[in-house]
């Protein structure tokens, strides 16, 4: 592995997640092939800023949107911060680099019928698959869990008299979230079924696929975007959009900032606002309808 060295420092000091890791590492290995087959050299830890600024109007050329763009400059700005803090160049070759300036991403949450909706397509069967699946739609709505998070999941996380689960979040941070009722309720009925299927090589992780394997992102994904392409008309149908209206819908009830930033596992405040506006927009529908100079 060409950069072993920067993901031993990714892991172990920095405690980043695999997918975190790859997508560092993808983007590193991208930029050395661009760089062996324009400058007929793919070692990239002694190149000058010039030669990532072709890189970048290449990639802008080919379509690839700025967002993009900038999250691959993000994995080269971490690669050669590591390089200087190793001693292996002095001058950073991003110093003075300017990200690309992006729109911003509008995402649009469920609302509280469509949830109705999909909660009421379910599958009343009382079988493996159909358990699992209900139990993974209202854990990501019921706790704001990411989707890796429960993926990752296993079954000595939860607390069932405490009615709580551990969950292992970015940089390997713990957070504790409540079970509301009427998951433990489906995770009951779920484990149930789960110990016909699971086995020596299951891992004692949480959900499982049917074949007693754990469960992947794009089936998660798969099982999300499916349920949800029958109850709602909005283009991302995914798990972080449900972890979205999990958000969303406890602060347009009142939820406390603080307390909703400490249930998604957030570090900082300013990443749970994004989730305000709208809660402010549901506010500001609420005040219009009930004001008595509006009427």
């Amino acid at each position: 592995m060409p950069f072993k060295k920067f993901h031993d420092y990714l892991a172990l000091e920095k405690n980043y997640s695999v997918h975190t890791i790859t997508a560092y590492l993808n983007d590193l290995e991208e930029f050395s092939s661009y760089c062996s087959e324009a400058f007929g050299e793919g070692v990239i830890d002694m190149v000058n800023y010039s030669q990532i600024r072709s890189w970048i109007i290449e990639l802008v050329e080919r379509g690839v949107a700025n967002r993009s763009v900038n999250r691959k400059i993000s994995s080269l700005k971490a690669y050669y911060k590591f390089l200087i803090k190793v001693g292996v160049i002095e001058v950073h070759p991003l110093a003075k680099h300017r990200a690309l300036k992006t729109s911003k991403k509008v995402e649009v949450p469920f609302s509280e019928q469509e949830m109705m909706k999909v909660f009421e397509s379910l599958s009343p069967e009382d079988t493996f698959e159909a358990t699992r699946d209900r139990l993974m739609i209202e854990l990501f709505y019921g706790t704001g869990i990411r989707r890796a998070e429960l993926i990752n999941l296993k079954e000595g996380d939860l607390d069932l008299s405490g009615k709580t689960i551990k969950v292992l979040g970015k940089r390997n941070k713990e957070r504790y979230v409540p079970l509301l009722p009427f998951v433990e309720d489906s995770l009951q009925r779920y484990l149930r079924h789960k110990r016909v299927v699971e086995h020596s090589d299951s891992g004692g992780f949480l959900f499982l696929l049917k074949s007693g394997y754990k469960v992947y992102e794009t089936f998660v994904y798969r099982v999300i975007n499916n349920y949800f392409s029958k109850a709602s008309t909005k283009v991302k149908k995914s798990p972080h959009i449900l972890r979205h209206t999990f958000a969303t819908h406890l602060l347009n009830k009142g939820a406390d900032l603080n307390a909703v930033k400490e249930l998604l596992g957030h570090s900082s405040l300013a990443s749970t606002q994004v989730y305000t506006h709208n809660s402010i927009e549901e506010l500001k529908r609420a005040y219009g309808k009930a004001h008595p100079r509006n009427n």
